[in-house]
């Protein structure tokens, strides 16, 4: 078990790093409509997981999922969930709003922690909870210091969490879910393009063109790494690691886009790791963790 959690952990890590950095990638296809490239990061997803699927011959791992109602729909479900998520930060990266996306990935550690109190009936310590809330404090503080109700950060934070309580509770391969999950987007992204007539990117240069070729295995692989992670670790030890997300988005709109930091930015980064850190320190008193039940 505690081989399993380690290696749960280290697939976390490497998702939440991809996505750290995607802000990047995402620039750099700012000249085209989010719609847009959310229909290729659909189309290409699904592309890439079902060729991998097939040379590493597990093919066999979807049929169990199609012929099987109740889990098809749910991973329905989490489709739709994910697709208005990378929507969502698509469309928040290309309009100068990169910043106001790592704050939804701040807040939805706070979303995972209460689906995983509320609806798994997760227990967490005393010194578990204060961490929490001197994380709410410093998400609170952003909130208020910020221009408005932060509708991006908040709907970035809901759906990512929805999405992570419904792969948890549905046991299926990661790459395998991955891609039935795709394939029920798949009609919506081909409807979009055949509308708009194939869309910007045929008119577009070489590089746009190369780029939008990647978007399957940055999909892909990320995801991949969360579902297997999602599996293996606790909820509420998956939405703690996955500060270092936006940790990363932070640094990447500040230092690399442009994007103003601000005091308040600055208490709610300070708040937020003073939270991770409190709940990371190694105690006796979470056997748990020291003997790999987590």
């Amino acid at each position: 078990m505690q081989y399993t959690t380690r290696a749960g952990a280290l697939a976390a890590f490497g998702a939440f790093l991809c996505w750290g950095l995607f802000g990047l990638y995402f620039k750099a296809l700012g000249d085209l409509p989010a719609a847009e490239v959310l229909a290729h990061r659909v189309l290409g997803g699904a592309l890439f997981a079902l060729l991998v699927q097939a040379i590493l011959g597990r093919m066999e791992e979807v049929r169990p999922i199609l012929t099987d109602r109740s889990v098809a729909l749910r991973l329905g479900a989490s489709a739709l969930a994910v697709a208005v998520n990378w929507g969502l930060f698509v469309w928040a990266v290309a309009h100068g709003r990169a910043l106001e996306a790592s704050l939804g990935y701040y807040i939805f550690p706070l979303v995972s922690v209460l689906l995983g109190r509320v609806v798994l009936s997760e227990q967490l310590t005393g010194r578990q909870m204060a961490a929490i809330a001197v994380v709410t404090v410093g998400v609170g503080w952003q909130v208020s210091h910020g221009a408005g109700v932060p509708w991006v950060a908040l709907g970035l934070a809901f759906s990512f969490g929805l999405y992570g309580l419904l792969r948890k509770t549905i046991a299926v391969p990661a790459l395998a879910g991955l891609l039935v999950e795709t394939a029920w987007l798949i009609p919506l992204a081909v409807l979009y393009l055949l509308w708009q007539g194939g869309g910007e990117a045929p008119a577009a240069g070489t590089g746009t063109i190369a780029l939008l070729a990647l978007a399957g295995p940055v999909t892909a692989v990320p995801l991949a790494l969360f579902a297997y992670g999602a599996r293996r670790l606790k909820l509420s030890t998956l939405g703690l690691m996955m500060y270092m997300n936006p940790t990363v988005q932070m640094l990447v709109a500040v230092f690399v886009l442009g994007e103003t930091f601000t005091s308040a930015h600055a208490v709610t980064f300070g708040a937020i790791w003073c939270g991770v850190a409190l709940y990371a320190w190694p105690a006796k008193a979470m056997p748990s963790t020291l003997d790999g039940r987590e």
